[in-house]
């Protein structure tokens, strides 16, 4: 997984350099769709596989997300990105993983989703069987146990477990 960070980062701050020679000739409007077109769509390409690594991998996303921001922005280095961030109403990375995976499971759970990913989100109501627990009135999902650290980052534990 870090070498798929690490290969993302690189791209990212790559098509950066490139948008930054030419952000003087852009309009704000311009340069934020350019910006969300290359770099928001590659740190959202394959969001639930990253759901679940370590805060190490999650930071080296987040400071591409912050220098994207202040490439828009103009804010310095120094800047708070929060207040930043919520101005362009952009979440952080990641709040914008657990909110891609729970919008998957909610589509899964309301039938919007592909078979294969509704298969995964097993409500507690239809597995209890014969006994009648208090958390099928909740809408709860069932979390499968696993027995790897690897299998935990899989959207059938991470999908119910948001």
């Amino acid at each position: 997984m870090s070498d798929h960070v690490a290969a993302l980062s690189r791209s990212c701050f790559f098509n950066m350099h490139q948008l930054r020679s030419i952000k003087q000739a852009l309009t704000l409007d311009a340069t934020r769709t350019l910006m969300h077109a290359f770099i928001c769509s590659w740190l959202d390409y394959c969001k639930s596989l990253l759901a679940g690594i370590s805060s190490q991998l999650l930071q080296k996303l987040q400071v591409v997300q912050n220098a994207a921001t202040r490439l828009i922005t103009g804010a310095i280095k120094r800047e708070h990105m929060t207040p930043v961030l919520c101005n362009l109403q952009w979440l952080p990375i990641r709040r914008r993983i657990t909110f891609k995976t729970a919008v998957l499971a909610y589509k899964c759970q309301h039938g919007a989703a592909p078979q294969y990913l509704q298969s995964y989100c097993e409500s507690t109501s239809t597995c209890t069987g014969h006994r009648h627990l208090r958390s099928a009135q909740m809408r709860q999902l069932v979390i499968p146990k696993t027995r790897t650290k690897h299998g935990d980052h899989s959207f059938a534990i991470q999908g119910p477990r948001v």
